[in-house]
């Protein structure tokens, strides 16, 4: 039997959704990661955030992330507190390559990546003070947005997450330049307002509200924590406006021939829209 659009959309989530085992190489870095920094800097606790946690985690894209929520003032600048985590795990971890990617510090280990997302309790409840990636200060609340997420997935049987799995694939595939957090809250708030999920439907009502709304920040939809905001510098807005724009409109023709029975054309704008 052909594959339908609908089928291969499915087999491409499939295809991309990690198993529970293949980032265990980089959660295991954890407990030294924490003790580290624990001697030199001080933590309260490290958790695990991020997509693998939270199930919206893309293979062979996606990072093992933990947020140290760490003792002492804030520093004026979030750069400082970045460069001080960046050098206190460099000195424990001699030959690993690790950067500064806002808002995190990132390990490069030869069993996988690990982002480091340093921050200082706020004055919210449940709220984190990290490094915003446009620059300065932006209040997070990622246990909460976990919920929040967790409940509009719950009420169309998973489809939040599904969506937000094809969005991040497409900004993988296609390396746009912007945000996975930004694209999941984005996901999220739009199918919160929908009564059905349909993927394929989805996939293009949700590009499109992109593309209208041309990736302005978004309110924190929990209403406790800073915008969040979709790109880092006016040149990246411009690439991922383009490939936006391209991606609307493949998602459209795919949508038109599925609707029309015109299925083996519906696949090929999906292989366009997704670099496959």
């Amino acid at each position: 039997m052909s594959a339908t659009a609908g089928s291969w959309l499915a087999d491409l989530t499939s295809l991309y959704t990690p198993t529970p085992g293949q980032f265990d190489g980089a959660k295991s870095h954890k407990d030294a990661i924490q003790t580290r920094l624990d001697n030199v800097l001080g933590v309260y606790r490290v958790f695990e955030i991020g997509s693998l946690r939270h199930g919206t985690g893309v293979w062979q894209y996606s990072d093992a992330d933990f947020l140290v929520s760490l003792k002492g003032i804030q520093p004026t600048s979030p750069l400082t507190m970045l460069t001080k985590v960046k050098e206190a795990l460099q000195a424990r971890f001699t030959t690993t390559t690790i950067t500064i990617r806002q808002p995190a510090v990132v390990c490069h280990f030869s069993d996988g990546i690990v982002e480091v997302v340093p921050g200082y309790i706020s004055n919210s409840e449940g709220g984190y003070m990290i490094a915003n990636p446009a620059g300065g200060w932006m209040e997070s609340h990622p246990e909460s947005h976990n919920r929040y997420v967790n409940k509009v997935n719950n009420k169309h049987s998973g489809g939040a997450k599904k969506l937000t799995r094809h969005l991040k694939i497409w900004k993988y595939r296609r390396n746009v330049p912007v945000s996975s957090c930004y694209l999941e809250m984005r996901a999220a708030k739009y199918l919160d307002g929908e009564t059905t999920y349909a993927p394929l439907f989805d996939l293009h009502a949700a590009l499109k509200h992109l593309q209208i709304v041309q990736l302005a920040a978004l309110n924190d939809p929990t209403g406790l924590g800073s915008r969040f905001g979709a790109y880092s510098s006016d040149a990246t807005k411009k690439d991922a406006l383009s490939k936006l724009d391209n991606a609307v409109g493949r998602a459209k023709k795919a949508l038109d021939f599925s609707l029309s029975d015109e299925h083996d054309k519906a696949i090929e704008q999906l292989k366009m829209l997704f670099n496959k």
